[in-house]
């Protein structure tokens, strides 16, 4: 249980008797001068510091700290009881939603200020209307599994934090329900609602936060079709097993942003379709023309499709991406100031490239004629977008699979990749088992 905490040494004392028990309680400490830090460890709560002021930061740093399957949060000023939380958590386990709000029901006449109350129902009208999720509350208390949340890639830091993570969970498939809670009143002034600063403050993040349409994530691929794709792994693997290897890091690159929020998941695909496509993949054929041509008229095909939307591009051949890692340079607090984002392979080339402003034009200036597969296609592309005047975001380098030698490596870095479970099973010639 993640509990964000800044100055609250007059709540904590209730809020950590009532958790329940077995539950491993994280008091993220945001800067507490009234020794909220030290009342929480002796009372038994593991304390972690996030020196940087904000809502947003004290929960993700909160996240990122738990180990359990399944990670709630809880607001530290003692208006919600620990107590209610299992209420919250079993549709998560009993697997009814992926996401669970605490529905806030005032117990006493002035546990909820009329202000607030109002605010709060006219953005939970909003978020029904955007996500379908049945919400009548962007409740603090709220469970989720860790591993999701994670994906969001979440890039808020302060006020937006809540509002994002709704938003973003339904823009990447997950199951959103509320349950109610009680609402108690509060230990001392909400930093937030309490001040006009705070409250300023806190519209401006989510203005932001509501502004961002999701990004159209794209993959393009080859079909697996034995002799067609991974021809550098044969010799020593068949062709069979290199296609088989192909469809394994297709699948892994396919699931993983399946888990990103995105307003369109396509498929640019040169082939046909097969029982591995998942559902929630739109399939457009590619171009003709060369690899950069077809790069460019995947852009501007997700430019036509949604033009105010940014888009980023993948390739097949890198199963052991983290989708935190694409998610959050996305997110809305992350993208302003950003026009590209540029994921750079150690063979000289790109594993991802992504516009904000995608456009049918800025895709051709800066792909066409780019020679692919080269060690100079990276520089070329990099050249070409500082020509644009674009600034660019670098996202980490990877490798991409092209030999049985980066098989091995990408999969030691991925393990429980269905990439890694396929190279394992490969019983070609005595190279490709080494």
């Amino acid at each position: 249980m993640v509990l964000p905490c800044l100055d609250e040494s007059g709540a904590l004392p209730w809020v950590l008797g009532r958790i329940p028990p077995g539950w491993r309680a994280i008091v993220v400490d945001n800067g507490s001068r009234d020794g909220s830090a030290e009342l929480a460890r002796s009372l038994g709560a593991t304390v972690v510091e996030e020196p940087r002021r904000g809502f947003g930061a004290a929960c993700h740093t909160g996240l990122r700290a738990a180990t359990a399957d399944l990670v709630c949060f809880l607001d530290c000023d003692g208006s919600l009881d620990p107590a209610q939380l299992p209420r919250v958590v079993a549709p998560v386990l009993d697997g009814a939603a992926d996401l669970v709000l605490g529905r806030r029901r005032p117990a006493t006449a002035g546990a909820w200020p009329v202000h607030a109350r109002l605010a709060n129902a006219v953005l939970a009208r909003r978020l029904r209307a955007r996500t379908g999720a049945p919400l009548h509350d962007l409740g603090p208390m709220r469970a989720a599994r860790r591993e999701q949340l994670l994906a969001l890639g979440l890039g808020d830091r302060r006020s937006g934090y809540p509002l994002e993570m709704v938003l973003a969970a339904s823009a990447a498939g997950l199951r959103i329900a509320e349950t109610p809670v009680d609402y108690l009143p509060r230990a001392g002034r909400s930093k937030v609602t309490g001040t006009v600063r705070g409250t300023r403050q806190a519209v401006r993040d989510m203005r932001v936060v509501l502004a961002a349409p999701p990004p159209t994530l794209l993959v393009i691929a080859k079909a697996p079709v034995p002799g067609r794709v991974k021809t550098r792994l044969t010799p020593p693997c068949t062709p069979p097993q290199a296609a088989a290897l192909a469809e394994a890091a297709l699948a892994d690159t396919l699931h993983t942003l399946a888990t990103m929020p995105a307003g369109r998941r396509l498929l640019v695909l040169d082939g046909e379709p097969g029982g591995w496509l998942p559902a929630g993949w739109e399939v457009v054929p590619q171009r003709g023309g060369g690899l950069d041509r077809r790069l460019a008229g995947a852009f501007a095909h997700a430019a036509r499709l949604a033009p105010e939307a940014p888009a980023l591009l993948v390739g097949m051949d890198t199963p052991q991406l983290d989708a935190a890692t694409l998610a959050e340079p996305l997110s809305a607090t992350r993208r302003p100031g950003v026009d590209a984002w540029y994921g750079p392979a150690t063979d000289g080339g790109f594993w991802a490239l992504g516009l904000a402003r995608p456009t049918a034009q800025l895709a051709a200036e800066l792909l066409h004629d780019v020679p692919m597969s080269t060690p100079g296609t990276g520089a070329t592309l990099l050249r070409r977008m500082a020509q644009a005047r674009l600034t660019v975001h670098h996202l980490p380098v990877l490798t991409d699979v092209d030999t049985v030698d980066d098989a091995w490596q990408v999969a030691a870095e991925a393990p429980g990749t269905r990439f890694a479970a396929r190279l394992r099973t490969v019983k070609a010639a005595p190279e490709v088992a080494s």
